[in-house]
């Protein structure tokens, strides 16, 4: 028993996480012979020391790296006072080009993408039977006026007619007189220019009805003209079409939705401000507008609309303090001129960020400087 008590204090144990060097072994193996000996070489011992230093660097690198970083974006972002921001994204009306009628589509003009002027044909509506209605009423028209001719040429014969029992009746009236006619022949006389009278009463209402039917008729001839014209699609604005909705052949409502274009005239930003700046801002107060897309580039702009009630934040806007709870929304309309020089670049959808200036005698920051020829 003591043996194996001895041989339990000298031997290494198996969970010993280093191995014994060979002098050790070797002493070992000479006590205890019967035991298996463990030979082998000894492992380097990790250097922890080294290990907490390296990562302990590792973390003072991507603090100041962070910190960096934070420094420059607010370097950045770091307005005077007087100028206020917010987020939004630019918009611009949208117009649907429709049909007035129901009918077919019988042409399109233009596809997705493509800009447009204000006048310019887009689509054509099947108006075969509007030119029929057309011819139709043209015909009435010439009837019409063949039944005015008539109408004057009575006017005028009965006008030829009263002035004839008329003569007749001053004659008559001069021969009764000298007493050369009896009583009976001036009544007649006068019965004639009466009658002749009344005729040409009649003949005239008559022509003046022609007239009101050949009025009547060539309404109707400019009314289907107009139709017709109405069935041609013309843009209302300049601007960019946006979705084509309806194909050719296809029968449409009226009302029927043909296109959606863009009003490139009329592009804004909403944005939400806090009572604080809103209460010193007015309509017309000079904005910038710098896309996400263009940092570089801010864009002119005035506040063309201030809501009269306040609304909770939305959750995609970022006010200066989140303790912001109602906020005020805010249009920010960029100048109608410079869109026009610069149709072809309009997006819609795109984000950014809104400045107004609250103080009109602060200076905008070099970065939202406008030259004029961005």
């Amino acid at each position: 028993m003591s043996f194996d008590t001895d041989t339990e204090q000298r031997h290494p144990t198996t969970d010993d996480p280093w191995v014994r060097s060979t002098a050790q072994v070797s002493r070992l193996a000479g006590k205890n012979a019967h035991l298996p000996v463990a030979v082998g070489r000894r492992s380097p011992r990790l250097d922890r020391g080294r290990v907490v230093r390296i990562a302990s660097l590792a973390i003072l690198v991507v603090l100041a790296a962070t910190a960096a970083a934070y420094w420059w974006r607010q370097s950045q972002t770091q307005l005077p006072a007087g100028i206020t921001f917010s987020n939004g994204r630019i918009e611009a009306d949208e117009i649907d080009i429709a049909t007035k009628f129901a009918g077919r589509v019988a042409e399109l003009k233009v596809d997705e993408g493509a800009m447009v002027t204000a006048g310019q044909v887009v689509a054509r509506m099947d108006t075969q039977d509007l030119q029929q209605s057309l011819e139709k009423a043209t015909a009435q028209v010439a009837q019409a006026h063949r039944a005015l001719d008539e109408a004057h040429a009575n006017v005028a014969q009965q006008q030829a007619a009263v002035t004839l029992a008329g003569q007749q009746m001053d004659r008559a009236r001069a021969l009764l007189q000298n007493g050369w006619i009896t009583r009976e022949i001036f009544d007649q006389r006068q019965q004639v220019l009466d009658a002749a009278n009344a005729g040409l009463m009649a003949v005239t209402a008559k022509a003046a009805q022609a007239e009101r039917a050949l009025e009547a008729a060539q309404h109707d001839v400019e009314l289907y003209r107009v139709n017709i014209a109405d069935n041609t699609l013309v843009a209302p604005r300049d601007g960019r079409i946006q979705y084509r909705i309806a194909n050719i052949g296809e029968v449409l409502p009226a009302g029927g939705k043909v296109f959606t274009m863009l009003d490139v005239g009329y592009v804004y930003m909403d944005i939400y401000l806090p009572t604080v700046d809103v209460g010193k801002i007015k309509i017309g107060s000079d904005a910038r507008i710098v896309l996400d897309a263009y940092p570089d580039r801010p864009i002119p702009a005035k506040v063309s609309f201030i809501a009269t009630q306040a609304q909770f934040t939305p959750k995609m806007v970022e006010t200066r303090t989140e303790r912001d709870k109602l906020v005020f929304r805010v249009r920010v309309r960029i100048d109608p001129d410079l869109l026009r020089r610069h149709a072809e670049a309009v997006r819609s959808g795109l984000p950014g960020l809104a400045y107004v200036r609250t103080d009109p005698a602060v200076a905008w920051p070099d970065r939202l400087q406008w030259t004029g020829n961005q």
